[in-house]
């Protein structure tokens, strides 16, 4: 008598939905500062540059321990690395609420940042695991699209629970929603699908069998970190990020301002158009992970074929940021920059999946932190380079048209100097 196949479990997709769960509170968490910023100001009186510290603050520590948080993750596994990342940034969430003045905001703010530090690189070195290769993508893009939708539903969120409660328990609010998420992760992630209580055979063979590298089987990296500095597609794959998140920065720092200054719209307008970009990436990114799947696992494109495509359809409709300012039309100017966000979020669905695609055995979490750090170099610097050349300018128009320059950049340097997309061998 034939036996009937097993029928595989789907414990993978309920991890993938702890992943986005993570990436989405980490944006609540670093947005709520902005929310709180007038009341902040006038309780503790702060100036305009010292509430400017404690906003920058955060940006400092994230970028500098991106590689430490990687190497970690990868040295004693994602659910450790994670689970006390999240819990870190959520006590420090909570200890703002108890804050005295700008001295403990910024301490706390410092703090906040070195736990987010290693959300992103976790979750790459998740998705290198517990998915085959034809879903890296898309469950690359479904991580990120959590930022789009943080970013998108913060605001209106927060100030709700602002206006019900005050700032100190909105605080502590969003901080217990990161340490609820710590219980669920610690009881139910396993660093690998062989060591998980609830997984079958069959979506482990199906994991495995998909995967060109299995990663996390055994231990020990294939070399120092600072030895990946010796291969171009890491070089490739940093500065293209570096452009791409040049970009997507203004649509969380300046954007408003634009809209409200250039384009006259008022407070209560502006506050749900600039939502549209983010909710329009946020499903651009997943059906550009899905189509990059597809392509990939049909077999008739290779995977560089399929990474570079996606990447540069991304960031050509990015370049629509540069067309903005050159419209009198408010509607178009809004649907260009909704364009030029999917464009960006597009491309970020290929950038996370590069990582589990190029990194040498066991490193696939310090590539990614690697590769994040010089991003948010892009981070930290746009939106002091924007500010620059609006002063400088009188208007938006040069910054915008500055950015669209350096995504033309970012596409030459993932066409030519990333290479053929493929395990870094040592």
């Amino acid at each position: 008598m034939d036996l009937i196949p097993q029928k595989k479990s789907n414990v993978r997709w309920i991890i993938a939905g702890l992943m986005w769960a993570a990436i989405a509170v980490n944006y609540l968490d670093r947005a709520i500062i902005a929310a709180a910023s007038p009341h902040l100001i006038k309780e503790f009186s702060l100036t305009a540059s010292e509430m400017g510290w404690i906003m920058s603050a955060f940006f400092w520590t994230y970028a500098l321990l991106q590689i430490p948080a990687g190497w970690l993750a990868d040295k004693i596994g994602q659910k450790t690395t994670l689970g006390w990342a999240v819990g870190w940034w959520s006590a420090a969430t909570m200890c703002m609420g108890i804050a005295t003045g700008f001295k403990s905001l910024l301490l706390m703010r410092f703090i906040l940042g070195a736990g987010e530090a290693a959300a992103y690189p976790s979750n790459a070195g998740i998705a290198s695991r517990w998915f085959p290769d034809k879903e890296r993508s898309f469950v690359s893009a479904l991580f990120d699209s959590a930022s789009k939708f943080g970013g998108a539903v913060a605001m209106p969120l927060i100030v709700w629970l602002m206006y019900l409660f005050d700032w100190r328990i909105t605080f502590a609010i969003f901080g217990s929603i990161g340490i609820i998420w710590v219980i669920f992760w610690m009881i139910f992630y396993s660093d690998s699908p062989e060591k998980h209580r609830m997984i079958n055979k069959a979506e482990i063979t199906y994991i495995r069998e998909g995967q060109t590298q299995k990663h996390g089987i055994d231990k020990g990296a294939a070399m120092k970190w600072y030895q990946l500095l010796r291969y171009k597609p890491i070089w490739a794959m940093c500065l293209g990020f570096f452009t791409i998140n040049y970009t997507s920065y203004f649509f969380i720092t300046w954007l408003p301002t634009y809209l409200v200054q250039e384009k006259g719209m008022g407070l209560i307008k502006m506050g749900f158009v600039a939502t549209l970009p983010l909710l329009c990436g946020m499903v651009a990114e997943m059906t550009a992970g899905w189509i990059s799947d597809r392509m990939h696992s049909s077999k008739r494109f290779s995977l560089t074929f399929t990474r570079k495509l996606i990447l540069l359809i991304g960031m050509s409709m990015a370049l629509c940021v540069g067309f903005a300012p050159l419209t009198d039309s408010i509607v178009l100017t809004v649907i260009l920059l909704c364009i030029a966000r999917s464009g960006t979020a597009v491309a970020a669905s290929q950038v996370w999946s590069l990582p589990g695609d190029v990194a040498p055995k066991n490193m696939v979490s310090t590539v990614a932190g690697l590769q994040n750090t010089i991003s948010n170099f892009g981070g930290a610097f746009g939106p002091i380079i924007t500010g620059a050349l609006v002063a400088a300018t009188g208007s938006f128009t040069w910054a915008l048209i500055f950015s669209a320059s350096l995504l033309v950049l970012g596409m030459l340097n993932y066409l030519f100097l990333l290479g053929k997309v493929k395990p870094i061998e040592t």
